[in-house]
């Protein structure tokens, strides 16, 4: 059977499970994100690990140890300097997220030796994941489904009414800095998979289809989840028989749902809209020609 075929090298069997944990993991992560109007945020993690990454390859350390420290040092800086009235989130997020892209890239000028590395940094390589990468993927996944479930609450209150929750015993703070630590941790075991240029896409694709399906916040994560994962699976498919770049599979394979949903989302409310404006002006003919009866 064709769709066996793929089966038969193990390169391809580790990277159906990379990216179907990548995708539900960032799905998951992603409908905070999008709800939070964060989707900026995500991008720009994902380029301030990278300073970390080639830092690590540098210094000879392992990768998610050197992008690891590097990530959550960001998300903490970032979530601290966001606080501040005089500079705000969107600034805080440019300046840290710029100035660790640019320390990367002028640490490659030095260490061009290290360019293959920094391809597979950038655009992913889930063909050449190992059984570590696995092990990282589905840890940061656990824990990250744990956090969500423990501080169900919480998360909530702080993505809808942040001002409104340290009324009612949340401690905004403590939460958003645990939702930072939560994406930079996303992100670091997604990049060795989908690289940092297509990250941000892998976040916040799948939770706004889910978003465009669906009014329930419950209904929302789980069906954000699965989408992540339905893209990674189809995606990696597509990828061996079309000989085309996984990580970048995966993204279109995840825009051409949104498209599809969208599409599909807009002609059914014209539709409905139609009925029920014909159904108004049949209201009205009836009352009208009451008055004459």
């Amino acid at each position: 059977m064709i769709l066996l075929e793929p089966f038969r090298y193990e390169f391809f069997t580790r990277g159906l499970v990379a990216a179907t944990l990548v995708g539900a993991l960032c799905g998951l992560i992603g409908v905070y994100v999008v709800l939070r109007r964060m989707s900026y945020i995500g991008h720009g993690l994902s380029h301030a690990v990278f300073g970390g990454a080639v830092a690590s390859y540098v210094m000879g350390v392992s990768f998610y140890l050197g992008a690891g420290i590097w990530g959550f040092a960001a998300a903490l800086l970032i979530n601290g300097l966001s606080r501040k009235r005089q500079i705000g989130a969107d600034a805080a997020i440019g300046i840290i997220t710029t100035a660790s892209f640019a320390f990367g890239v002028a640490l490659i000028s030095q260490y061009r030796r290290f360019t293959r590395n920094f391809d597979a940094a950038l655009f992913g390589n889930i063909l050449g994941v190992t059984n570590q990468d696995l092990v990282v993927v589905a840890l940061v996944s656990v824990v990250a489904l744990l956090l969500v479930f423990f501080l169900y609450k919480q998360l909530l209150f702080v993505t809808f009414d942040p001002e409104v929750a340290p009324i009612y015993g949340v401690r905004t703070g403590l939460t958003e800095t645990v939702f930072s630590l939560m994406l930079a941790g996303t992100i670091i075991a997604s990049m060795q998979v989908m690289g940092v240029t297509l990250i941000a896409a892998a976040i916040v694709i799948p939770a706004i289809v889910a978003r465009l399906l669906t009014d329930s916040f419950s209904t929302m994560l789980w069906l954000a989840t699965l989408v992540g994962a339905l893209c990674g699976v189809v995606g990696i498919y597509l990828s061996y028989f079309l000989d085309v770049a996984s990580g970048a599979t995966i993204v279109l394979v995840a825009a051409a749902l949104f498209v599809a949903v969208y599409s599909a989302v807009s002609v059914r409310r014209q539709l409905s809209g139609r009925a029920a404006r014909q159904e108004a002006s049949a209201s009205r003919a009836r009352s009208i020609a009451g008055l004459f009866d």
